[in-house]
C-alpha cells in the first residue's frame, strides 16, 4: 500500500455495512457512543488493516476507552492503548471482557485496588461501585473461558515520548480523530515518534479533520487541514494522492447523511461546547484519513 490522503466518503457506510453493524453492536455492548463521524473513521482505518494475520502488534494512539482497541483485541491483535488521560481505574466492564494489563505497573490498578478505591472514595456513587463489583465477578469467570485472543496494554503517556516502546516494534499504528488535538508544531514530532516504533513496512493510519483551508475548530479543539498541509506535517511525498478536488461534493453528501445524522450520540444534546453543539446536525468539517508506510 502506498501513502495516501483521503477525505472519508459516507459511501463507506454502505460499502462496509457488515463492519458498521459489528461496530455498532460492540459499542452498544460496552456502553459506548460514537463521535459524530467516528463510524467513518473506524471503518476506513479497519478496512486498511490486514487483521487476518496472527498476533499483530498495534498501537492505538489517543485511544481513551474508544471502540477501536476493543475491536482489534477481539480479532486477535495485541494493542498498546496510549492516551495522555490517566486510565489507572479503567472500568471493569472492559477489564472483565478483555485481557487488559498496564504496560507499566503504574498504568493500571489491580481489580481489588480499584474496587477498594471506589468504596472509600466520597466522589464515587455506591451504585457505580456495586456495578463494578458485578463486572468483576463476570470478569473472573470470563478469564477462565476467554474467547478473546488479543490483549490491550494501557499506557499513560504523551504521544511525543513513547519511551517504553522500542523502535521498529509494531506492525501498525492507528489513531481515530486524536492527532488533530496537537498543535501543528507538535504534530510533526508526534508523527516522527509514531513512525519510530513501526516496523519497516508497517502502516500509520490516522484520521483527522479536513478543511479547504487550515483552521482551528474551537468547539472540538481540533485542527482542520488541507491536503498540502497534511503532506508537510506527515512528511509525505509531494505526489501523494488525495481527493480534495471533491471537497464540496463530499461535504454535501456528509451533511445529507441520514445514518449519521439520525444516530447522533446523546452527549451532543447536553452541551453547546462540543463538535455538534446541542445535537444540531451541522458538520463544519470532514474526517480525512492519512496512510503513511514506513520504508
Amino acid at each position: 500500500m502506498q501513502a495516501k490522503i483521503e477525505i472519508l466518503s459516507v459511501d463507506l457506510l454502505d460499502k462496509h455495512h457488515p463492519l458498521v453493524n459489528d461496530l455498532r453492536s460492540l459499542a452498544n455492548s460496552l456502553g459506548l457512543e460514537f463521535g459524530w463521524h467516528y463510524l467513518l473513521d473506524l471503518v476506513w482505518i479497519i478496512s486498511q488493516l490486514s487483521l487476518d494475520k496472527p498476533s499483530l502488534h498495534i498501537l492505538d494512539a489517543g485511544a481513551g476507552v474508544g471502540v477501536m482497541q476493543w475491536y482489534l483485541a477481539e480479532r486477535g491483535a495485541h494493542v498498546i492503548s496510549v492516551d495522555r488521560t490517566d486510565r489507572v481505574n479503567l472500568s471493569l466492564r472492559f477489564r472483565g471482557r478483555y485481557q487488559v494489563r498496564g504496560l507499566r505497573p503504574q498504568d493500571l490498578d489491580s481489580i481489588p485496588k480499584k474496587i477498594y478505591r471506589g468504596i472509600t472514595s466520597r466522589e464515587t456513587p455506591l451504585q457505580n461501585v456495586l456495578s463494578d463489583l458485578a463486572y468483576s465477578t463476570v470478569g473472573i469467570f470470563h478469564q477462565g473461558v476467554s474467547t478473546t485472543r488479543g490483549s490491550v496494554s494501557i499506557y499513560h503517556q504523551d504521544l511525543l515520548t513513547l519511551t517504553d516502546i522500542p523502535g521498529n516494534a509494531l506492525d501498525a499504528v492507528v489513531s481515530v480523530s486524536a492527532l488533530e488535538h496537537n498543535s501543528p508544531e507538535d504534530l510533526v514530532l508526534v508523527v516522527a515518534e509514531l513512525m519510530r516504533v513501526l516496523k519497516p513496512g508497517g502502516k500509520l493510519l490516522a484520521t483527522l479533520g479536513a478543511g479547504n483551508r487550515d483552521w482551528f475548530h474551537q468547539l472540538s479543539k481540533g485542527w482542520c487541514y488541507t491536503a498540502e498541509s497534511l503532506r508537510r506535517l506527515f512528511d509525505l511525498p509531494r505526489n501523494t494522492p488525495d481527493n480534495y478536488a471533491r471537497y464540496d461534493e463530499l461535504l454535501t453528501a456528509l451533511c445529507n447523511c441520514a445514518e449519521l445524522r439520525d444516530n447522533l450520540a446523546g452527549f451532543y444534546f447536553c452541551s453547546g461546547d462540543n463538535g455538534m453543539p446541542w445535537g444540531k446536525w451541522n458538520p463544519q468539517y470532514q474526517p480525512v484519513g492519512v496512510c503513511k508506510v514506513k520504508e
